[in-house]
C-alpha cells in the first residue's frame, strides 16, 4: 500500500504505517482462515417482535430498514453534488467521491435487502441482508485509504475490496450448500475492516479536519449490535413496544448519518473555516 508524504506525522509511524497495515490485514485473513468454522445459527432468525401491520409481517423490523434508504439517498445526493454548504468542493479527489458513493449506495441497497429478509427470516434470504452491508465496509475502507494513505491507493482498491466483500457473502452461502458452512470470511470482512480503518486512524494522519468523527459512527454501530444480542430483552423490558432488533436498524442508519454530516462538516486540514 503506497503512502503518501504526511510531513505532520512523526516519521518512524510514517515510514511503518502501511507494513503495519498490511500485517494486521493478513492477521484477519489468518484468524478467518484458522479458526473452527462458525455457521449461522438458524435460531438467529426467531426475531422477538413478530407482530404483522398493514398486511406485512414482522411489521417493525421490516419497515426500520426505510431510515437506511433515507439516509443512502441523503448521502448519494450529497457526493453527486461534491460541494459543502458554502460551494466550496467537499472531496479533494474523484477516488473519495466512489468510494463514498459506493458506501451510500450500499447503504440504501441495505433497506431492500433487510426488508427482504425480514418478511421470510431466513438463511438464504439472510445473504441478501448482509451482501450491501459487506460491501458499505468495503466502501469505508477504500475511502479511509485515499483520505489517510493516498488518492491512488483508495482508487486501486475500491473495486478489489468491494468484490472481497461481496466473495465473503457469496462463500458463506456455497460453503452452506455444500455441507461445510463457514461465516469466517463475513466475519473478517465485517469486523477486520473496523479494525484496519481505526488502525489507519491511530498511524496516519488524514486530509480533512473532523476526521475523528468517524469513532462516532462506529460506536454507533457498535450500539447497534448490542441492540441486536438483546432483541428478545429489550422487547420484554419495552412491554413488547420496541425490539432490539427494531432499534438496531435505526441506530445502525444512526452511524450512516454520523458518516454523512462528518462529510459535510469537514474542510481541507489547514483550511480556515469562515
Amino acid at each position: 500500500m503506497p503512502h503518501r508524504s504526511t510531513p505532520g506525522a512523526p516519521r518512524r509511524v510514517a515510514r511503518f504505517a502501511p507494513a503495519i497495515i498490511w500485517a494486521a490485514a493478513a492477521a484477519v485473513v489468518l484468524a478467518a482462515a484458522l479458526a473452527p468454522r462458525f455457521a449461522q445459527p438458524e435460531d438467529y432468525h426467531q426475531f422477538a417482535d413478530q407482530r404483522p401491520n398493514f398486511g406485512l409481517p414482522n411489521f417493525f423490523d421490516v419497515a426500520s430498514n426505510l431510515a437506511f434508504v433515507v439516509v443512502g439517498l441523503l448521502g448519494l445526493r450529497f457526493v453527486a453534488r461534491g460541494r459543502l454548504a458554502d460551494g466550496r468542493p467537499a472531496f479533494e479527489h474523484a477516488s473519495e467521491r466512489w468510494a463514498w458513493g459506493t458506501v451510500f449506495a450500499a447503504t440504501a441497497l441495505t433497506c431492500i435487502g433487510s426488508g427482504y429478509y425480514h418478511l421470510s427470516p431466513d438463511s438464504p434470504r439472510l445473504a441478501w441482508d448482509r451482501l450491501p452491508m459487506a460491501v458499505a465496509f468495503m466502501g469505508l475502507v477504500a475511502a479511509t485509504v485515499s483520505e489517510r494513505v493516498s488518492p491512488e491507493a483508495g482508487r486501486r482498491l475500491l473495486v478489489p475490496l468491494v468484490l472481497l466483500g461481496a466473495g465473503s457473502v457469496w462463500y458463506w452461502r456455497w460453503s452452506a450448500a455444500r455441507g461445510i458452512e463457514s461465516l469466517n470470511p463475513y466475519g473478517a470482512v465485517q469486523f477486520g475492516s473496523m479494525l484496519i480503518v481505526l488502525l489507519m486512524m491511530g498511524l496516519l494522519p488524514s486530509r480533512y479536519t473532523h476526521a475523528r468523527d468517524i469513532l462516532g459512527a462506529l460506536g454507533l454501530y457498535a450500539l447497534a449490535k448490542v441492540f441486536e444480542h438483546f432483541d428478545r430483552g429489550i422487547f420484554a423490558a419495552t412491554g413488547g413496544l420496541v425490539s432490539g432488533h427494531t432499534l438496531k436498524h435505526l441506530v445502525a442508519a444512526g452511524a450512516m448519518w454520523w458518516l454523512l454530516r462528518m462529510l459535510a462538516r469537514r474542510r481541507p486540514a489547514g483550511q480556515a473555516v469562515t
